[in-house]
């Protein structure tokens, strides 16, 4: 059941996302936010410092919020029975099968055992198949080996999205698979690589490329017409940022990363994206998944996927799966919400109970694993507004 956006609940709403909207801190901002039929944006600030104003339809870089996209095509393959959960993945992704496992993730590459098992397709929806990032990482004085040989690699795969850099997915996957698990398959959740080879999955499976996949199995039946792994209106693209302490620092400007085909589509973070596109993402997951997945893939990819075991070790951070845990490349909260937010600036919340949705767009990348103020303080906002 939900409630209705009460005229001055959406005007506070405007007003926890005004305060952080300047020149100097969060030059542009769209946000959606949908309660059953009712739906509100709002944009504010412009695509750039200085620049023309954001419109409704900006695009936006939504780097890891493209995952819970990836894992929606995945289990629609399984759907189709293209694929199959928990059948290994070594007929269609040979370049992992018959894995080494490092003793120590931070060890010698040469200091390895077999792995126990085969890699299946739950363990990449899972993030536990063995290879990822993990806040000891974020921790250690220098980069582990492995962090060092998959950076080499031109993997882009345990760092910030960088699309100009990786190869072509018949290459990244053969360098991938040059290098030994992590962990055991199976044994921990391990952050963002599991849905970059889910790209790969999707397209050997398909016969068509990870992007050509998606534009004709989703993209085109949800009418998400501005959704892709780069544009052709850079101009339409909202210029990405870092914060430094002397100010804003340009990351990625419109003609730059994202305004031209990638070499490698990455399903773990390479699409730009719209809100509107991203509320038609979210709707279809609350309707029953029609007409792109069964209800039972929506509640596999809406509930709890992970064992005590693998939440045990993994995680970013100690506070990562207080309240929350994971399903298939997205986050479920306790209470039945789900979604998954972007290092570039943005965040994406699904809640069933209320038939909501909150889509929040910014280009300033993000400081810490924690979510931003302004996406907490317009989240807290739409609560609020629900009268």
């Amino acid at each position: 059941m939900t409630g209705k956006l009460t005229k001055d609940g959406l005007a506070q709403v405007r007003a926890a996302a005004e305060r952080h909207v300047a020149d100097d801190n969060v030059p542009g901002l769209v946000l959606l936010v949908a309660a059953g039929d009712q739906v509100h944006c709002e944009e504010l600030g412009r695509r750039a410092a200085g620049g023309p104003p954001v419109a409704r339809d900006t695009l936006f870089r939504i780097s890891s919020t493209t995952k819970p996209i990836t894992g929606a095509m995945t289990m629609a393959l399984v759907d189709e029975g293209l694929i199959a959960l928990d059948e290994p993945v070594d007929h269609l992704v040979p370049e992992l099968a018959s894995r080494r496992v490092l003793r120590r993730p931070d060890g010698p590459l040469d200091d390895t055992v077999p792995a126990s098992r085969p890699i299946t397709v739950r363990d990449l929806l899972t993030f536990t198949f063995g290879f990822g990032s993990v806040v000891e990482m974020f921790m250690a004085p220098a980069p582990w080996p492995v962090e060092a040989a998959a950076d080499e690699l031109s993997l882009a795969t345990l760092g910030p999205p960088n699309p100009a850099v990786q190869p072509d997915p018949d290459t990244w996957i053969a360098r991938l698979g040059s290098l030994p698990l992590m962990a055991q398959p199976g044994e921990r959740w391990m952050y963002n690589t599991g849905a970059s080879v889910l790209g790969v999955l999707v397209s050997r499976a398909t016969g068509q490329s990870f992007a050509g996949a998606l534009q004709t199995r989703m993209f085109e039946p949800l009418g998400m017409k501005d959704t892709g792994f780069w544009t052709s209106q850079p101009e339409r693209l909202a210029t990405a940022y870092r914060p430094t302490p002397g100010g804003l620092e340009l990351l990625d400007p419109p003609d730059g990363a994202w305004s031209r085909p990638p070499a490698f589509a990455d399903g773990a973070a390479g699409l730009v994206s719209t809100a509107d596109d991203l509320h038609a993402f979210a709707t279809m997951l609350l309707r029953g998944g029609r007409p792109l997945l069964s209800p039972e893939s929506v509640r596999a990819m809406t509930t709890d996927q992970l064992t005590q075991g693998q939440k045990a070790r993994g995680g970013l951070g100690p506070e990562f799966f207080r309240h929350q845990s994971w399903s298939f490349c997205q986050a479920v909260r306790d209470d039945g919400a789900f979604g998954w937010d972007g290092g570039l600036g943005t965040s994406w919340l699904v809640d069933p109970a209320q038939d909501l949705v909150v889509v929040v767009l910014t280009q300033r990348i993000w400081e810490s694993p924690a979510l931003p103020q302004v996406h907490r303080d317009i989240q807290k906002a739409v609560y609020a507004a629900l009268g």
